[in-house]
Parts: structure tokens; C-alpha cells; sequence
């Protein structure tokens, strides 16, 4: 199955576009002859993601504004879309964050945010986008999981319950419009060089205990996600190391597994 052709009335949406994962997204699209409507909170990163995908011979970008925890900001988003004149024929979901640290001590504000972004804004921005793509016949939807999908995270719960949600609704979504003419994909990165981490909580010294071999630069991540697309893969996980990680995680007990994760997790106090 095959990406949906650039064309002169669609666009290709990223989410978390302002750096990392989404930035790459937004040039390697752009590299393939897509429009690109590029979205985050943050402007002044949007600008420079812009001006990274409009240089000659490429089909041009869009910037929009938008903080998509809360459902006014979804809602003003998707009406700018819209006024913009370009249907959406690729949806990258990839806006999203991570806390760090006991539940017992967590902020209640950044958890409730983070579920809503990790999780009701892919939710309510497929809903509201995937009619079209299933009209016109073609689309292409990425939903940015996480190697974190398969297995509880202590220190991180929330973070590891809302990529087991996306993981869980990209399978069955993939399901869904099977035959349709539209590519659903869950990526699943493991570790990337990104500010991610550092956002998060992470300390260098603890980023750092991570074996190297799980590492993915961030431009092999996407290409690996832009591959998956294009061939109708449902899960992708960018490294063999990751890969096999993933695999043990999701078949091991998950008793034994998390009282480990739990002993050695640097979010631990």
C-alpha cells in the first residue's frame, strides 16, 4: 500500500513539530514533494521548521499555533486547517511528553496534560480527519507510540499506560479501515536523541545507562516510520536491539518484570 500522492489541495499535519521526531517528520515529507502543515505550541521553533521545508523545489509549509491538550486548542486548530483550503492526507500524531517520578508525588496538572496530549488529541484529531482520507480513498495516519507500549513503566506509569493506549488504538484502527485505501501505523522508537529526555525529567547521567546499541538517530526513526507507511505496517520498531527488547517485554510476566524495571528505574527516589 502505497503513501497518498502530494498534491497541489492536501497537506501532510505533524504534530509536535517544533523539534525532534516532528521536525524530521516535517523535512523528510517536505524532501518528498509534500505540503506540510507543521503544529506545536511553540512559534518561533514552527518558523524555523518552515523555513527548513520551503526552500526550492519543495512543495512548501504551513505553521499553525496550537496547544493540543485542551479541546479549545484542538478545535481552533483543526478550523485553521480547514480555512487554510488543504485536506488532511497524512496525520502524524507525534506531540507528546513524559513525567518522571513516583505517583504518589506527581503534579496533578502535568499528568492530566500529558494523557490528554499522548492520548485525547490523537483521539479526537483521527476522528475528526480520518472521514475524509477514507472518502477520498487514500491516507496515511502515524501515531507515535513508544518501545514503552509494552510493558508497565514504573516511575513513568502514566507515560507507559498512555503509549499502550496508542499502540492498542493504532492495531485497531489499522483493522478498521483495512482495504480502504489508508496505511495506519503505531512507531514505537525506543531511545532518541532528542530533548525528549531531557523535558522529561532525565538527567545525563541516567540517559547515559541506556545501552548504546538502543540508540536510533532521529532521521533513521522517521524514515523507518515514512518505510512503514508505505508498506502498510502496523507496528514499527526502528532498531534490532529495540525490536528484540520489545518482543520479551510484551511476552514476559509482568510481576517479575515491573518489580525490576521499578528497583532500577531513574525516576526512583
Amino acid at each position: 500500500m502505497a503513501l497518498p500522492a502530494p498534491s497541489a489541495t492536501t497537506t501532510a499535519v505533524i504534530t509536535g513539530a517544533s523539534s525532534g521526531l516532528g521536525a524530521q517528520f516535517a523535512e523528510q515529507l517536505s524532501a518528498l514533494g509534500y505540503h506540510v502543515t507543521v503544529v506545536a505550541r511553540r512559534r518561533d521553533r514552527l518558523d524555523a521548521v518552515v523555513a527548513a521545508c520551503s526552500i526550492a523545489g519543495r512543495s512548501g509549509a504551513t505553521a499553525l499555533a496550537a496547544d493540543l491538550s485542551s479541546a479549545e486548542g484542538r478545535d481552533a486548530f483543526l478550523s485553521e486547517l480547514a480555512a487554510a483550503g488543504r485536506r488532511c492526507s497524512i496525520l502524524i500524531n507525534n506531540a507528546g511528553f513524559s513525567t518522571l517520578g513516583p505517583v504518589a508525588e506527581a503534579n496533578r496538572t502535568a499528568e492530566v496534560t500529558m494523557v490528554a496530549t499522548n492520548c485525547t488529541a490523537i483521539v479526537d484529531l483521527t476522528t475528526a480527519l480520518l472521514p475524509a482520507m477514507v472518502a477520498a480513498g487514500g491516507g496515511a495516519i502515524c501515531n507515535v507510540a513508544s518501545t514503552a507500549a509494552f510493558q508497565p513503566v514504573p516511575f513513568q506509569a502514566g507515560y507507559g499506560a498512555t503509549k499502550a493506549f496508542v499502540l492498542s488504538y493504532t492495531e485497531a484502527l489499522a483493522a478498521e479501515v483495512a482495504g480502504r485505501g489508508v496505511t495506519v501505523t503505531a512507531l514505537c522508537p525506543g531511545p532518541v536523541e532528542t530533548e525528549f529526555a531531557s523535558v522529561a525529567g532525565f538527567t545525563e547521567d541516567s540517559v547515559n545507562l541506556l545501552p548504546k546499541a538502543m540508540w536510533v538517530e532521529a532521521s533513521a526513526v522517521v524514515g523507518a516510520a515514512i518505510g512503514g507507511l508505505r508498506t502498510g505496517r502496523r507496528v514499527v520498531i526502528p532498531g534490532r536491539v529495540n525490536a528484540i527488547a520489545a518482543r520479551v517485554a510484551r511476552f514476559s510476566p509482568r510481576g517479575p518484570l515491573t518489580t525490576v524495571m521499578a528497583r532500577r528505574h531513574p525516576g526512583k527516589k
